[in-house]
């Protein structure tokens, strides 16, 4: 129990005071401590598992302007969900005090996420003599949280800090109030605190200067280094030797999908990229993303592998700085710690064994990583931010929601999982999980659940799940022996959509996406729903088109590409009057066109994403996928600018592109610019939304209108759609805080199965 002396007074009345948030591990307790000392206020302050409380003595004014002085004043990485405060039962206190945390029973309180390094540790590791250099620096205001956290409350042997003793000047910062580190839990230095080893060919260094300094040699003469990161292990090279980025390339199985850089400082990053104010104000937030931005100077050529984004990052991490200092590079690749789809690696033996035969040096730590998390991903579109991967820095932060959601788990779908489990309103969402579609990740997804239903005391009551039954999250769902209910797929995309806005009501949601299970049985991803949680109903959709062998046609555009000419064409289709087919084997074209003919493995789509596969091919811009999306990538970042043109469609019972795609064609045979008919075809899929969305609203009289689905990630189609609706009158939603994507999908999952919970439909 830690204590401060405060000149007597006689108190009035005794008030207790509830903080529910984030508000532990982020130097609450201290804060609060110095403010009624300033105050001259006695009491007490504690963590509690459902969040941080207060008594104090104090006149009712005087009560009122400390709670006024904790909103306006809180930790900078605290988040404040509500403060209750009542009078309560008199008690005459001598002084105010920090009491031991204590356990508080059901209730539970928010976890923080991972803090970037902030500016006075960063001075500390410059001045201090016990942190000169030292690469685990962290106080109240930064360093790991969620990553290294086993239980709550959020204390020391808690978390992997707990095999590490405090020497006596971390003890004695620990344990003063006053202190920036009064009570940091991963609190070290040199003496006391983890330690990095190099794994260099056959040599193991452990003197640090001669790690940064070797490590830093390594990358300028166009090694690859694996780096232990803050949640997983990381890979890095010289972001401008050509060389070096095709080996890493190479190394992880990455054919076409860019990779992240992370600059020096601003100054380094704004010589490659554009920056508007507000993108650097992300990217120098204390979550630290990665954020996606323009061009405006080429780094090696395999970093964005031709698109016209890269994703950037700034250091966020002590060991980050102290190599900049011995690189004269302005960026390095830092790209996550895996092979192919599997998830980031956090183990210290499978990274020397699975990223140590192609890397120059594996860095690693002593210091255990409990919770992996991605480096999150994000974007600046229309004014605001829109998070496309939400992990490191974001998660676990819970969204508060309207309807009461304790004791669901959400499984999510299956490409860029994410989960979600409910505690009273708190939504909880997970980390980014990955595709899973192999054992790794799927045993990551598994592990994952294990651990949040542990950290935030959560029993299963009910799952809700993705439709499709062939989803490992579905089967997954199947195997536990508790209450089920299946969610059609873009019903939950507009759901999380409604969720983040707090909306509860009838809107018009257009789902976007490359699919998802219908009601029919047909793969769906065009869609206009009028829904709210209980229900919806499927208004129009984009016209149903085979899919030449189902999946294949995802990895294969052309495949697609086929499927829409077969479809409009029928038997007069002549596959030698397309020169994007003459690249195709013969022999495979020719096979596809039987198995169109033959309605054989040939489901029937309405996805956009489908869609956007198609004309992607129909350009030569991408015939054949090398990672999810590429297609609708390439076609996008092909997109000339200041075009207002477009092609014709047609709104009946269904949405159908015959005639776009007989107009895309005329323009190629007359030689038009690709990247012309690339901006035409998006301003037609604006139009398109536009026209669906504005007949449901005259039959309705709705004219909110809802965006979700991964295709709004395309940043043309989503600045497209939102200005026309707006400027048309329409109240418009897309989204920000939750990816639109199917790592977003969770949350309407959960909103969806409380309110029919509530309804007493399950």
């Amino acid at each position: 129990m830690l204590s401060g002396t405060i000149p007597n007074f006689a108190p009035v009345a005794t008030f207790v005071i509830n903080i529910h948030g984030r508000v532990q591990g982020v130097g609450f307790r201290p804060f609060i401590y110095r403010l009624a000392v300033r105050n001259e206020l006695k009491g007490w302050v504690e963590n509690r598992t459902d969040g941080v409380r207060i008594k104090i003595n104090a006149e009712p004014d005087q009560a009122v302007r400390f709670v006024r002085a904790i909103r306006e004043e809180k930790p900078p990485a605290s988040h404040i969900v509500e403060i209750i405060s009542k009078e309560d039962s008199a008690e005459d206190f001598s002084d105010f005090r920090i009491l031991k945390s204590e356990n508080s029973g059901e209730e539970i309180t928010q976890v923080s996420p991972d803090i970037a390094l902030c500016k006075d540790c960063l001075e500390d590791m410059k001045t201090q003599s016990h942190r000169l250099d030292y690469p685990f620096i962290n106080c109240t205001n930064c360093g790991p949280r969620f990553t290294i956290i086993r239980d709550l409350p959020y204390d020391r042997e808690k978390t992997s800090m707990k095999p590490f003793r405090m020497c006596e000047r971390c003890r004695a910062e620990y344990t003063e109030i006053l202190d920036r580190r009064f009570h940091a839990q991963p609190v070290a230095c040199s003496l006391c605190g983890p330690e990095y080893k190099l794994h260099c060919k056959k040599e193991v260094i452990s003197d640090f200067d001669q790690i940064i300094r070797t490590s830093a040699e390594l990358i300028r003469e166009g090694k690859i280094l694996a780096i232990k990161g803050m949640g997983g292990y990381f890979l890095a090279c010289d972001a401008q030797n050509e060389k070096a980025v095709d080996r890493l390339r190479l190394a992880k199985n990455r054919d076409g999908k860019p990779f992240a850089v992370m600059f020096r400082n601003m100054d380094s990053l704004k010589e490659f990229l554009h920056m508007q104010k507000p993108e650097e104000d992300i990217l120098q937030s204390w979550r630290r993303p990665i954020l996606l931005a323009k061009k405006k100077k080429s780094l090696a050529s395999g970093v964005s592998v031709g698109f016209s984004t890269t994703g950037a990052m700034l250091p966020y991490m002590p060991l980050h700085y102290l190599l900049f200092e011995k690189l004269e590079l302005p960026a390095i690749v830092l790209t996550s710690g895996n092979i192919s789809e599997e998830p980031i690696i956090i183990d210290d033996k499978k990274a020397l064994e699975v990223l140590g035969p192609f890397s120059d040096a594996v860095l690693t730590y002593n210091r255990e990583i409990h919770n992996r998390t991605d480096d999150s991903v994000t974007t600046y579109v229309n004014g605001r931010e829109r998070l496309l991967r939400r992990s490191r820095g974001y998660v676990p932060e819970p969204f508060i929601v309207s309807n009461k959601v304790e004791g669901i788990l959400a499984t999510g779908a299956e490409l860029v999982n994410c989960f979600s489990l409910g505690r009273n309103r708190q939504a909880i969402m997970s980390q980014h999980i990955g595709d899973l579609k192999n054992l790794e990740t799927l045993e990551f997804y598994r592990e994952s659940i294990g651990r949040f239903k542990k950290l935030f005391q959560f029993n299963a009551e009910l799952i809700a799940h993705d439709l499709h039954p062939d989803y490992l999250s579905t089967r997954w769902a199947k195997e536990q022996n508790i209450k089920l209910l299946g969610i059609q797929h873009h019903h939950a995309h507009i759901a999380s959509c409604m969720a983040e806005h707090g909306l509860d009501e009838k809107v018009i949601g257009v789902a976007m996406d490359g699919v998802g299970y219908g009601d029919d049985g047909k793969i769906w991803g065009g869609e206009f729903l009028l829904c709210d949680y209980a229900g919806y109903e499927r208004k129009l959709h984009f016209e149903y088109i085979p899919m030449p062998g189902g999946d294949a046609a995802t990895k294969n555009p052309w495949r697609m590409l086929l499927g829409y000419l077969y479809h409009y064409q029928k038997e007069d289709l002549q596959l030698d009057q397309f020169e994007v087919l003459q690249s195709i084997a013969p022999d495979q074209s020719q096979l596809v066109l039987d198995m169109l003919r033959k309605d054989i493995n040939s489901p029937l789509t309405s996805s956009a994403g489908r869609l956007f596969d198609a004309v992607s091919a129909l350009l030569g811009l991408c015939t054949t996928a090398s990672f999810h999306a590429e297609a609708p990538m390439k076609l996008e970042s092909a997109a000339a600018k200041n075009i207002n043109d477009s092609y014709s469609f047609t709104i009946a019972e269904d949405i159908s592109f015959k005639e776009t795609f007989t107009a895309i064609i005329a323009d190629l045979n007359r030689g038009m610019d690709k990247g012309i008919i690339s901006a035409k075809f998006h301003n037609t899929l604006i139009n398109t939304i536009f026209a669906a969305a504005k007949k449901i609203s005259l039959e309705s009289g709705i004219n909110k209108v809802a965006l979700s689905g991964g295709t709004f990630q395309n940043r043309y189609l989503l600045e497209g759609v939102e200005t026309k609706l707006s400027e048309n009158g329409y109240k418009v939603f897309s989204q920000e805080k939750i990816p639109a994507n199917d790592g977003g999908l969770a949350l309407g999952q959960l909103m969806i199965a409380a309110e029919k919970r509530r309804l007493a439909c399950v």
